[in-house]
């Protein structure tokens, strides 16, 4: 994928009948269908029983399964409820006859009401003077390590440049904290909101778990880790604008028996506090 039309190609789902969309995957770099594809195209689907105009505000997932990269993944979705003010949607993911996936979330109508947001850090380093992912494999692909040369050597439809830029090779542990700027590439601005919300929580599933890698950096790394997603939840508070950059701001308050957890908020340039993100992973040592 290589802009904004490619990924909106595959969170495009196709109609079955009696509430079932099948979609397809593309390979970011991982063995297994990438976490952040399955949360948006299940957003993607459950958006499509909403005739109401409620907006997204919150998602809770769980991983059940390794997706696999070529097989057709069938999201099912069952309507909880369609009250007064808010409509639940319960989305089931499989490939088939097992159930990879599954997602509960919860439309609201619009409404007036009180605000207020935690503000986002001060004097980070603009995104125009950091180096993105492009830019770290151009300037020292020769000495990166095979996996992570070859993990940012694939062509995303979004760039990242982030704010804490880590030496590889040098093993020292570090504080659990990433904050990352992001970027669409491409065309976004006719856009509507729901498909912001789906791209948003596609994105959601990069780099929140190194956060939990970093505290022990010194001798754990993604080659000798085994990651993977475990749940994801998310909340919506403002529409948002993608074509500048984003903040995505996370810290992780602990990692224990094999499972890592972190959380971290997502703003705009100008410091609008869009969504929250959670997520519990898997961190297993492996021997290698």
């Amino acid at each position: 994928m290589k802009d904004t039309n490619d990924l909106l190609n595959i969170l495009s789902l196709t109609d079955e009948g009696n509430n079932n969309f099948s979609g397809i995957s593309r390979d970011i770099g991982s063995p297994n269908v990438f976490g952040g594809q399955v949360l948006a195209q299940a957003l993607h689907a459950a958006y499509k029983t909403i005739s109401n105009k409620r907006i997204l505000h919150s998602l809770h997932s769980y991983f059940l399964e390794a997706g696999d990269l070529e097989l057709p993944i069938i999201y099912n979705v069952q309507t909880i409820r369609d009250g007064g003010s808010f409509s639940t949607r319960r989305v089931t993911a499989h490939q088939n006859d097992k159930t990879i996936f599954i997602l509960a979330c919860s439309f609201h109508k619009e409404e007036e009401g009180y605000e207020h947001q935690m503000p986002m850090k001060k004097d980070l380093t603009p995104p125009e003077d950091l180096l993105s992912w492009n830019d770290v494999l151009d300037q020292f692909g020769d000495f990166l390590p095979k996996k992570m040369k070859e993990f940012l050597s694939i062509e995303r439809p979004i760039s990242f440049k982030p704010v804490q830029v880590i030496n590889p090779f040098e093993q020292k542990n570090l504080p659990p904290i990433v904050d990352v700027w992001f970027k669409l590439k491409g065309d976004s601005t006719d856009v509507n909101l729901q498909m912001k919300q789906q791209i948003l929580t596609y994105i959601s599933d990069y780099n929140i778990l190194t956060a939990c890698l970093y505290p022990n950096a010194s001798k754990a790394h993604f080659g000798n880790t085994q990651m993977a997603s475990l749940d994801h939840s998310m909340w919506f508070y403002r529409d948002f604008d993608f074509s500048d950059w984003m903040l995505f701001s996370i810290e992780s308050p602990n990692t224990f028996g094999a499972r890592g957890f972190a959380c971290g908020n997502i703003y705009t340039r100008d410091g609008k506090l869009v969504a929250s993100v959670a997520q519990e992973g898997l961190m297993r040592p492996s021997s290698k």
